[in-house]
Protein backbone atom coordinates (compact mmCIF):
# COMPACT_ATOMS: atom_id res chain seq x y z
CA UNK A 1 0.00 0.00 0.00
CA UNK A 2 0.96 3.45 -0.74
CA UNK A 3 1.06 6.64 1.85
CA UNK A 4 -1.74 8.42 1.33
CA UNK A 5 -0.17 11.85 2.65
CA UNK A 6 2.45 11.38 -0.30
CA UNK A 7 -0.41 10.85 -2.78
CA UNK A 8 -2.18 13.80 -1.75
CA UNK A 9 1.12 15.83 -1.79
CA UNK A 10 1.49 15.14 -5.35
CA UNK A 11 -2.01 15.32 -6.29
CA UNK A 12 -1.96 18.87 -8.14
CA UNK A 13 -4.55 20.84 -10.61
CA UNK A 14 -2.79 19.78 -13.74
CA UNK A 15 -2.58 22.53 -16.25
CA UNK A 16 -0.62 20.92 -19.23
CA UNK A 17 -1.40 17.93 -20.81
CA UNK A 18 0.27 15.67 -23.01
CA UNK A 19 -0.81 14.19 -26.22
CA UNK A 20 -1.28 10.59 -25.59
CA UNK A 21 -4.94 9.68 -24.40
CA UNK A 22 -6.35 7.93 -21.63
CA UNK A 23 -6.99 4.34 -21.71
CA UNK A 24 -11.11 3.43 -20.62
CA UNK A 25 -10.19 1.01 -18.17
CA UNK A 26 -8.27 4.19 -16.29
CA UNK A 27 -10.95 6.87 -16.54
CA UNK A 28 -13.38 3.52 -15.07
CA UNK A 29 -11.17 2.96 -12.06
CA UNK A 30 -11.20 6.60 -11.37
CA UNK A 31 -15.25 6.68 -11.37
CA UNK A 32 -15.07 3.08 -9.07
CA UNK A 33 -12.73 4.59 -6.79
CA UNK A 34 -15.29 8.06 -6.36
CA UNK A 35 -18.56 5.98 -6.41
CA UNK A 36 -16.80 4.34 -3.67
CA UNK A 37 -17.21 7.82 -1.59
CA UNK A 38 -18.83 8.24 1.68
CA UNK A 39 -22.30 10.29 1.34
CA UNK A 40 -24.67 11.46 3.76
CA UNK A 41 -27.30 8.12 4.51
CA UNK A 42 -25.51 6.62 1.58
CA UNK A 43 -27.34 8.70 -0.53
CA UNK A 44 -24.83 9.06 -3.19
CA UNK A 45 -25.70 12.46 -4.53
CA UNK A 46 -23.77 11.88 -7.89
CA UNK A 47 -23.81 11.12 -11.82
CA UNK A 48 -20.78 10.97 -13.86
CA UNK A 49 -20.48 11.64 -17.77
CA UNK A 50 -17.14 10.36 -18.93
CA UNK A 51 -16.13 12.13 -22.22
CA UNK A 52 -13.20 10.71 -23.93
CA UNK A 53 -14.65 10.95 -27.73
CA UNK A 54 -12.18 13.13 -29.14
CA UNK A 55 -14.62 14.51 -31.25
CA UNK A 56 -16.40 15.41 -27.70
CA UNK A 57 -13.42 16.35 -25.88
CA UNK A 58 -12.69 19.80 -27.68
CA UNK A 59 -16.07 20.82 -27.46
CA UNK A 60 -16.21 20.22 -23.92
CA UNK A 61 -12.78 22.03 -23.50
CA UNK A 62 -14.44 24.99 -25.51
CA UNK A 63 -17.19 25.29 -23.18
CA UNK A 64 -15.20 25.48 -19.43
CA UNK A 65 -13.21 28.46 -21.53
CA UNK A 66 -14.61 31.12 -20.40
CA UNK A 67 -13.49 34.88 -19.19
CA UNK A 68 -10.14 33.40 -20.65
CA UNK A 69 -10.07 31.39 -17.68
CA UNK A 70 -8.70 27.77 -18.54
CA UNK A 71 -7.54 27.94 -21.82
CA UNK A 72 -4.97 25.54 -20.86
CA UNK A 73 -7.86 22.92 -20.83
CA UNK A 74 -8.07 22.89 -24.47
CA UNK A 75 -5.42 19.26 -24.43
CA UNK A 76 -7.36 17.17 -21.88
CA UNK A 77 -8.13 13.65 -23.34
CA UNK A 78 -10.71 13.40 -21.27
CA UNK A 79 -13.37 15.06 -18.78
CA UNK A 80 -15.53 13.89 -16.14
CA UNK A 81 -18.55 15.96 -15.91
CA UNK A 82 -20.12 15.54 -12.53
CA UNK A 83 -23.86 16.07 -12.20
CA UNK A 84 -25.83 16.44 -8.80
CA UNK A 85 -28.46 14.15 -8.41
CA UNK A 86 -31.36 14.25 -5.60
CA UNK A 87 -29.93 13.15 -2.30
CA UNK A 88 -32.43 10.25 -0.72
CA UNK A 89 -31.68 10.62 3.26
CA UNK A 90 -33.40 8.24 5.54
CA UNK A 91 -36.69 8.85 6.57
CA UNK A 92 -35.86 10.80 9.87
CA UNK A 93 -33.50 13.09 8.60
CA UNK A 94 -35.34 13.94 5.51
CA UNK A 95 -37.68 15.63 8.29
CA UNK A 96 -35.44 17.96 9.90
CA UNK A 97 -33.33 18.25 6.91
CA UNK A 98 -33.48 19.36 2.99
CA UNK A 99 -32.32 16.52 0.69
CA UNK A 100 -29.67 18.47 -0.54
CA UNK A 101 -28.08 19.99 2.77
CA UNK A 102 -25.25 17.46 2.44
CA UNK A 103 -25.21 16.57 -1.40
CA UNK A 104 -22.47 19.28 -1.70
CA UNK A 105 -20.27 18.13 0.57
CA UNK A 106 -20.78 14.31 -1.00
CA UNK A 107 -19.76 15.66 -4.28
CA UNK A 108 -16.41 16.67 -2.94
CA UNK A 109 -15.73 14.06 -1.55
CA UNK A 110 -16.78 12.13 -5.24
CA UNK A 111 -14.41 14.40 -6.88
CA UNK A 112 -11.56 14.43 -4.26
CA UNK A 113 -11.48 10.28 -4.79
CA UNK A 114 -11.87 10.57 -8.31
CA UNK A 115 -8.60 12.74 -8.28
CA UNK A 116 -6.39 11.08 -6.26
CA UNK A 117 -7.06 8.04 -7.94
CA UNK A 118 -6.45 9.64 -11.10
CA UNK A 119 -3.02 10.59 -9.34
CA UNK A 120 -2.21 6.96 -8.42
CA UNK A 121 -2.59 6.09 -12.27
CA UNK A 122 -0.30 8.75 -13.51
CA UNK A 123 -3.21 11.04 -14.83
CA UNK A 124 -3.72 14.79 -14.42
CA UNK A 125 -6.69 16.20 -13.16
CA UNK A 126 -7.94 19.65 -12.65
CA UNK A 127 -11.21 20.44 -11.09
CA UNK A 128 -13.47 23.19 -12.96
CA UNK A 129 -16.13 25.55 -11.19
CA UNK A 130 -16.52 27.99 -14.13
CA UNK A 131 -18.43 26.63 -17.40
CA UNK A 132 -21.33 27.12 -19.91
CA UNK A 133 -23.37 24.90 -18.01
CA UNK A 134 -26.52 25.33 -20.87
CA UNK A 135 -23.88 24.20 -23.60
CA UNK A 136 -22.53 21.51 -21.89
CA UNK A 137 -25.56 20.25 -20.70
CA UNK A 138 -26.91 20.39 -24.64
CA UNK A 139 -24.04 19.10 -26.04
CA UNK A 140 -24.07 15.97 -23.44
CA UNK A 141 -27.76 15.37 -22.95
CA UNK A 142 -28.06 16.40 -19.61
CA UNK A 143 -31.61 17.10 -18.62
CA UNK A 144 -32.44 21.01 -17.45
CA UNK A 145 -33.46 20.32 -14.15
CA UNK A 146 -30.37 18.34 -13.51
CA UNK A 147 -27.17 20.80 -12.05
CA UNK A 148 -23.69 19.94 -13.73
CA UNK A 149 -21.84 20.51 -10.33
CA UNK A 150 -18.22 20.49 -11.70
CA UNK A 151 -15.75 19.18 -14.32
CA UNK A 152 -12.41 17.38 -14.11
CA UNK A 153 -10.30 17.78 -16.83
CA UNK A 154 -7.95 14.50 -17.29
CA UNK A 155 -4.98 13.68 -19.41
CA UNK A 156 -1.53 12.58 -18.78
CA UNK A 157 0.88 15.27 -17.42
CA UNK A 158 3.01 17.12 -20.04
CA UNK A 159 5.90 16.83 -17.31
CA UNK A 160 6.37 15.42 -14.26
CA UNK A 161 7.03 18.61 -11.79
CA UNK A 162 5.77 18.91 -8.98
CA UNK A 163 4.99 22.42 -7.78
CA UNK A 164 5.35 23.71 -5.09
CA UNK A 165 1.76 23.66 -2.33
CA UNK A 166 1.21 26.99 -0.83
CA UNK A 167 -0.94 26.29 1.84
CA UNK A 168 -1.48 27.67 5.57
CA UNK A 169 0.83 26.42 8.29
CA UNK A 170 -1.41 23.45 10.68
CA UNK A 171 -1.10 26.01 13.54
CA UNK A 172 -2.89 27.94 11.34
CA UNK A 173 -6.07 25.74 10.68
CA UNK A 174 -6.40 23.16 13.62
CA UNK A 175 -6.41 23.41 17.28
CA UNK A 176 -7.18 20.82 19.72
CA UNK A 177 -9.23 20.83 23.07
Amino acid sequence: MGDFLELAAKRQSCRSFSDKPVEREKLLKCVEAARLAPSACNSQPWSVVVVEDPKVVPLVAEGTMQLGANSYIKDAKAFFVVVEETAKLMPAVAKICESQVFARGDLGGFALSLTLEAESLGLGTCILGLFDRPRLRELLNIPAEKNIFLVVAAGYPRDGKIREKSRKPLDEICRFV
